[in-house]
C-alpha cells in the first residue's frame, strides 16, 4: 500500500527564520559591545589629553585609564596614530555641528557663510587656554604625512561649507561663475591655515643658516621672518579673514575700483 506524503523542500541556501533572528541578535550584541569598548578607549584618551594639554601619551596610559586590556586595544586600533585620528575626526564633526548651528541661525545665506568662516577661524586658532592639542599638535603633522586621512576627516566640514556656498550662490550673493565646491575648499584651507599660523613667529631659511641681514638677497625685500614677526605682533582676526575671502567670491559693489579690491583687505603690515 503506497502512502502519499507532502514533502517540504528547502533550498540549500535558505536558513530557518529562527536561525537568522538568532544570528542577527548575536551580531547586534557583539557590535554594541565593540562600540562600548572603543568609546571607553576614546574617553580615556580624551581625558588624558585634557589633563596634560598635549597628545604626548602612551597607549599603555590609555589602556590603564580605560581599565581594559592591551590586547583589546589592538583589536580595535592599529596604534596610537589611529586612536588620535579617531579623536580628531570626532572633534571635527563636533566643530562642524557647532558651525552648522551658528550658521543656521543667521537671517541670510551670506550671513550664514560669514558666520561659518569666522567661527571656523576661532575654533582653529591656537589658544593655550582652550587646550586643543588635537588641532595644534596632531593636525599639522598629519597634513604632511597622511593627506588622504586629512581629506576624509575634513569631509563633513567641507560638505557644510559647500552647502552654505551653494546656497549663497543661488541667492545671488556670490560672483557669477563661482564653483561652490572649489570656493568652499579654498575658504576652508585659507581660514584654517590663517588661524593656525597667525600669531606664531617663524624663522626664514636664510636666518636658519646664520644670515641676520634685514633684506632677502634674492628678492631685495624683507626676510620671511620679518613678516612672521609682524604677524606675531598683530595676528589676523576673524573679521580680516572673512573680509579677504569675501572680496574673492562676492560681486564688486557698484563704483568699486577693481584695482583696489585686493589691496583694501591686505593687512597693514604688508602695505606699511
Amino acid at each position: 500500500m503506497t502512502q502519499n506524503m507532502d514533502v517540504v523542500v528547502t533550498a540549500p541556501g535558505d536558513e530557518p527564520s529562527w536561525k537568522q533572528r538568532a544570528v542577527e541578535r548575536s551580531t547586534r550584541a557583539a557590535k554594541l559591545r565593540a562600540e562600548q569598548r572603543v568609546q571607553r578607549f576614546l574617553d580615556a584618551a580624551q581625558a588624558i589629553i585634557t589633563e596634560k594639554g598635549t597628545t604626548d601619551f602612551t597607549v599603555q596610559e590609555v589602556v590603564d585609564r580605560s581599565r581594559q586590556s592591551l590586547r583589546s586595544f589592538y583589536q580595535h586600533f592599529d596604534g596610537k596614530h589611529e586612536l588620535l585620528l579617531a579623536l580628531f575626526e570626532d572633534a571635527l564633526r563636533r566643530a562642524t555641528a557647532q558651525i552648522a548651528a551658528a550658521a543656521g541661525a543667521q537671517p541670510t545665506p551670506i550671513d550664514a557663510l560669514r558666520t561659518a568662516v569666522q567661527l571656523l577661524f576661532e575654533l582653529s586658532r591656537p589658544d593655550p587656554a582652550a587646550r586643543r592639542p588635537l588641532f595644534t599638535d596632531f593636525a599639522s603633522p598629519l597634513l604632511l604625512t597622511h593627506p588622504a586621512e586629512v581629506r576624509r576627516a575634513h569631509a563633513p566640514l567641507l560638505d557644510l561649507l559647500t552647502t552654505l556656498t551653494t546656497t549663497a550662490s543661488n541667492a545671488g550673493h556670490l560672483r557669477p561663475g563661482t564653483e561652490p565646491r572649489r570656493a568652499a575648499a579654498l575658504t576652508m584651507e585659507t581660514t584654517m591655515f590663517a588661524a593656525q599660523t597667525s600669531g606664531v613667529p617663524f624663522t626664514s631659511t636664510a636666518e636658519a643658516d646664520g644670515d641676520q641681514g634685514d633684506d632677502d638677497p634674492d628678492t631685495g625685500g624683507p626676510h620671511l621672518s620679518a613678516v612672521g614677526t609682524a604677524l606675531a605682533a598683530r595676528p589676523f582676526s576673524a573679521d580680516e579673514v572673512w573680509d579677504f575671502i569675501s572680496h574673492g567670491i562676492t560681486p564688486l559693489r557698484p563704483g568699486a575700483d577693481k584695482r583696489c579690491v585686493l589691496r583694501a583687505c591686505v593687512p597693514t603690515y604688508l602695505s606699511a
